[in-house]
């Protein structure tokens, strides 16, 4: 190799060239850079130039130089090198890792600041685009019109009262200083709206606690304006601005006098004057600072807070007056604790000082039992439409009902004649003060409710309709369903089949009762529960039917537990019973009748059994219309198969029997095929009578009760009418055959279907076995054998006198023995069984193929 290939090459130029050219060189790299040569080469000047190296010297020079960008060239190549041109600088260009998404204090205030404006904007928009409410609109209620069956107009109601707007001028401070202090303290000082109020009301549901709502005074007065009351989003945005509009343009005195005259305070009346005129019978400038303290009261609420009552079980008038007593003592509290009212005012007033009222202008126009039908109708109404209690109170609603006068009519003869006969207050006041009656009647066939009697009447201060009441046992009226359901499900006796009427159970007064596995009950003593009947005759083994027929409460109470609780009570709801009427303990008492279903629901469920297992909800309103507008929903409700047709056309069987030779006889006098079950409850506080042709079906009940008492607790009806006792065999059993004697006067006469055999023969455990020597009863037929009609024979307490009132107990001879004051009549002697169905050797053929469940567990 020559000389000259050894010598190290020369730089391609020389001196401050030289110098410049590597000063541009070294800062786009690293000092470590992998593509420099190093600057302590072993060699000297003298070694050998590589433009590459080793492998490994590579791969550490490129470590170095990638290290080195990631520390500092890279950033400062983004942050200087390469500016963003982005408007909005985020994720942040000149930010690394997650730095990169926190955004910077310019970009947060320009954010609100935008938020901010466009809030602004659209609040102004929406504010300058809504109205103002206009008062006035609160005299714009109209009547309700409800008519008749056949579409003759029954009564028009609302719309009456004294609407008149009144000046702040006309509305007392008390009255003024009550509402701020109830419904919105700060209302002289806040904006149309109360973000503080709002949370403060969210905090006090949570915690349970119960002050102020969360809605201004303004915004309350906006929501009256808006009669439809639709809870809509759209509904809500324009209550917000408007509630605002007025806050910031509308003097205070203005939106307080414009919510107090179009808010709705109960009897009709929109608006402090027709309030005041409509409980006090004064101007709203004569009221004192009670009676303001009231009104404020009821405007949480007029259908819980009115003392006459609302809608709704929970609406009664006793629970309506403690609710509106303890918000009147809590309001004059209130308006202390704000600065309202000075101690020594609020001292004034007790508990006995709580306002008395007069008498409803709406109560006076509800004569006799027209007020019972309007509240049942419009409590139909307001539950298929979901209708609140201000929304009816405004009116426009053309109502036709399900009522049939001429029947409505009959029914109310039928009680009032009989308490005529009966009671006497000013002879026995302690005793025949306070009883009551109830009852309802309804269609079989379609399940319209054509009568109902609800007590005196409205216009008598009797505010509660006894036909819709629940409070009430109804005795040994629920036998009935126990049977039904040992007719569906079977016993443990029956290996899963429906047993038969014909089935023998021990009937003997204080028999001990087991549970389905054989083990005796214990009773509160300890000791093995045995079961009263009211007679203490020994009857020993009987059919069903005869249980039935003289009402016997031994078997019944064996046989729920050997049927279950839960099976009898899918049974009666399966027919119409609403389940919260139901007893929820599972005693022997459940079949004995301690559930207290109304007058109505009693009606319509016996309708079942006479519609042959077919139910049909009862209703009470054919049509509505509003503004010339037919209303959807008010369609005859669908029917629904509740049982097998040859379940229910046993039990009609078997209760057929009882008004032919049992409890019931009173009713043969209607002369038609009829079928019923008596009921009488411990202590004679109640007694029934539930009855049905094919044709209707109608409850009566008779009850004793203060309806001035704090619980309305039941009064025992002992002496009642002169009487030691009362049962369902007597007063009920008379009123109900007189009103379907009228009722049905013109109704041609029909049978009910033939009962073909059904179910097992299941006795209890103890039971005889069937001999030769013991044949049962040839007849098959309910009508009456000659030895259940013996001829009459005088007794010395009524022999000798031509006639006896219809309710009186001893008065007309029983046909299978004399009452000795049992349940329903407790018969003795005569013959054991004689009326009961003929027992047959077909297999039958179990009920309840269709809507039952068959898993239910044995209890």
């Amino acid at each position: 190799m020559s000389e000259h290939r050894r010598k190290p090459s020369q730089p391609q130029g020389g001196g401050r060239a030289s110098a410049r050219r590597a000063a541009q060189q070294r800062p786009g790299r690293g000092a470590g850079s992998g593509r420099d040569v190093p600057t302590a080469s072993p060699s000297g000047p003298y070694a050998e130039p590589s433009a590459h190296g080793s492998r490994a010297e590579a791969r550490r020079a490129a470590q170095r130089g990638s290290a080195g960008r990631g520390r500092g060239s890279g950033r400062a190549a983004r942050g200087t090198g390469r500016p963003d041109k982005r408007l909005i600088n985020y994720p942040r260009s000149d930010r690394d890792g997650w730095k990169r998404f926190v955004p910077s204090w310019k970009l947060v205030s320009g954010t609100a600041l935008g938020f901010f404006a466009i809030i602004t904007a659209g609040a102004g928009i929406g504010i300058a685009m809504v109205s103002t409410p206009d008062p006035h609109k609160a005299a714009q209620a109209q009547n309700n019109v409800f008519y008749w069956a056949d579409d003759t107009q029954m009564v028009a109601t609302g719309g009456s009262m004294n609407r008149q707007i009144v000046t702040i001028d006309k509305i007392p401070r008390a009255m003024r200083d009550a509402v701020i202090a109830a419904e919105n303290e700060s209302f002289e000082t806040d904006k149309g709206v109360d973000p503080m109020g709002i949370a403060r009301a969210v905090w006090n549901m949570a915690t349970g606690g119960s002050t102020q709502g969360g809605s201004t005074i303004t915004q309350q007065y906006v929501k009256n304006t808006y009669l439809d009351s639709d809870q809509t989003l759209k509904r809500k945005v324009t209550e917000l601005f408007i509630a605002l509009k007025l806050g910031v343009s509308e003097e205070k005195d203005t939106v307080l006098a414009g919510y107090l005259n179009t808010a709705y305070y109960g009897r009709d009346a929109y608006g402090i004057q027709a309030a005041a005129r409509a409980y006090f019978g004064k101007d709203s400038q004569d009221l004192n600072p009670a009676e303001c303290a009231f009104l404020a009261s009821v405007l949480k609420g007029p259908n819980l807070y009115n003392p006459d009552g609302g809608i709704g079980a929970a609406a009664t008038p006793a629970l309506n007056e403690q609710r509106a007593r303890k918000r009147w003592a809590w309001v004059l509290d209130r308006e202390v604790e704000v600065g309202r009212m000075p101690k020594d005012e609020r001292a004034k007033y007790k508990d006995t000082d709580f306002p008395p009222r007069v008498e409803s202008e709406q109560a006076r126009g509800m004569t006799g039992q027209i007020g019972y039908l309007v509240e049942t109708a419009k409590q139909y109404v307001m539950k298929t439409k979901n209708i609140t209690v201000e929304q009816m109170a405004l009116g426009g609603y053309q109502i036709h009902t399900t009522f049939q006068k001429p029947k409505v009519d009959a029914l109310a003869k039928a009680v009032e004649d009989t308490r005529n006969d009966f009671l006497d207050e000013k002879k026995r006041p302690e005793y025949d003060t306070f009883v009551q009656f109830g009852a309802a009647s309804v269609d079989v066939k379609t399940g319209a409710i054509v009568a109902l009697y609800g007590g005196p009447g409205m216009d008598q201060k009797h505010f509660s309709n006894n036909a819709n009441t629940m409070g009430v046992p109804v005795g040994s009226t629920w036998k009935p369903y126990v049977l039904a359901a040992a007719m569906q499900h079977g016993t443990q006796n029956s290996n899963g089949q429906g047993i038969s009427p014909d089935s023998k159970y021990m009937a003997d007064d204080l028999t001990v009762i087991k549970s389905r596995q054989g083990n005796p009950l214990a009773g509160p003593d300890g000791k093995p529960f045995r079961q009263k009947n009211e007679s203490p005759t020994a009857y020993g083994y009987v059919t069903l039917t005869e249980a039935m027929e003289k009402s016997i409460n031994v078997p019944f109470a064996q046989l729920v537990f050997d049927v279950g609780h839960t099976k009898v009570r899918d049974v009666a709801k399966a027919t119409g019973i609403l389940e919260e009427s139901m007893d929820k303990d599972n005693t022997a008492s459940f079949a004995l009748g301690t559930s207290t279903p109304s007058a109505i629901r009693m009606a319509d469920s016996y309708a079942t059994f006479a519609a042959s297992g077919t139910h049909r909800e009862p209703f009470s309103v054919t049509k509505v219309e509003k503004d010339g507008e037919a209303l959807s929903g008010f369609e005859k409700p669908k029917d629904e198969r509740a049982m097998d047709n040859a379940i229910a056309d046993n039990v009609t069987k078997v209760l057929q029997n009882v008004v032919q030779n049992g409890t019931g006889t009173k009713v043969k006098k209607l002369g038609r095929p009829a079928a019923g079950k008596t009921g009488t409850t411990d202590q004679n506080k109640s007694a029934w009578f539930v009855g049905y042709t094919p044709e209707l079906s109608t409850s009566v009940a008779l009850f004793r009760s203060d309806p001035n008492s704090q619980g309305k607790e039941l009064l025992s009806m002992n002496n009642v009418g002169g009487v030691d006792s009362i049962h369902g065999g007597d007063i009920p059993a008379v009123i109900w055959t007189e009103y379907m004697r009228e009722a049905l006067k013109d109704t041609p006469v029909t049978p009910f279907p033939e009962a073909e055999d059904i179910g097992v023969k299941a006795d209890s455990a103890g039971a005889p076995s069937p001999t030769p020597s013991a044949p049962a009863s040839p007849s098959t037929s309910p009508s009456p054998s000659p030895s259940s009609s013996p001829t009459p024979s005088p007794t010395p307490s009524k022999g000798g006198r031509p006639s006896c009132k219809p309710w009186e107990l001893y008065c007309e001879p029983t046909p299978t023995g004399t009452p000795t004051g049992g349940s329903d009549g407790g018969f003795i002697g005569g013959p054991s069984g004689s009326q009961s169905p003929t027992n047959t050797a077909k297999p039958g053929r179990p009920g309840g193929t269709t809507g039952w469940p068959t898993g239910a567990a044995a209890e």
